[in-house]
């Protein structure tokens, strides 16, 4: 049996408190997701300014990527358009 320990003293930040999870007959009468509805679609930038990558997020509308970068906030859209890219990394100088 594997030994568990107190979330306190565990150093990991990713840890899930499931205590308050759903039945399974919850689970059972809801309709799954699909994964397109689990994500919402992002393209990943690398900010010169700050020599950073981030992930900038497809807006509401569907018609641009919209971020900014993580250190100094300088802003980065790129539009969606026919005849795009298919490329998921850019760089914003």
């Amino acid at each position: 049996m594997p030994s568990h320990t107190h979330p306190t003293s565990d150093p990991r930040d990713y840890i899930l408190d499931l205590s308050s999870a759903p039945t399974q007959s919850a689970a059972t009468d809801s309709k799954p997701s699909s994964p397109s509805t689990l994500r919402t679609p992002f393209i990943s930038i690398f900010f010169r300014c700050c020599k950073i990558y981030s992930p900038i997020y497809r807006n509401r509308d569907a018609t641009a990527y919209d971020g900014h970068c993580p250190k100094c906030l300088r802003p980065a859209k790129i539009p969606i358009g026919p005849g795009g890219s298919s490329s998921r990394i850019f760089e914003a100088t």
